[in-house]
């Protein structure tokens, strides 16, 4: 059965799609971008300080379903700029410090709101 995950903790959705879904022992978020919580507004600031935001961004919907940062199998990372990839790994290491999940990351040409990351992920509970 699906269960819809939703948390003040993390930024409301900017369009039809949930925050994230829960199927079984199964988490799958939506891709998270910089945008502060509490205002939805963007943080400023380089990709090292938006990986942050982002990373706390899946953490609280994360908690919010029960699991994690540990629970992560799978994450997608898109960035816009090659530059960018070990700023933000620098930050994203920080959050799996053992075990970290397996990992996809792709240079895209732009991301929603004109961001310079955007990470989702799978958890397993």
């Amino acid at each position: 059965m699906k269960k819809i995950i939703s948390t003040k903790d993390a930024p409301e959705a900017i369009g039809p799609y949930s925050q994230a879904v829960r199927v079984g022992d199964s988490i799958f978020t939506a891709g998270q971008i910089a945008l502060q919580p509490a205002t939805n507004t963007l943080v400023e600031g380089d990709v090292a300080v938006q990986t942050e935001q982002v990373m706390q961004n899946l953490k609280a919907i994360l908690h919010a379903a029960g699991a994690s940062m540990s629970a992560v199998v799978k994450t997608n990372v898109y960035l816009t700029k090659p530059e960018d990839f070990a700023p933000m790994n620098e930050v994203y290491a920080k959050y799996f410090t053992s075990d970290p999940p397996a990992r996809v990351t792709v240079f895209v040409s732009s991301l929603p709101k004109n961001v310079l990351v955007e990470i989702d992920a799978v958890a397993q509970l």
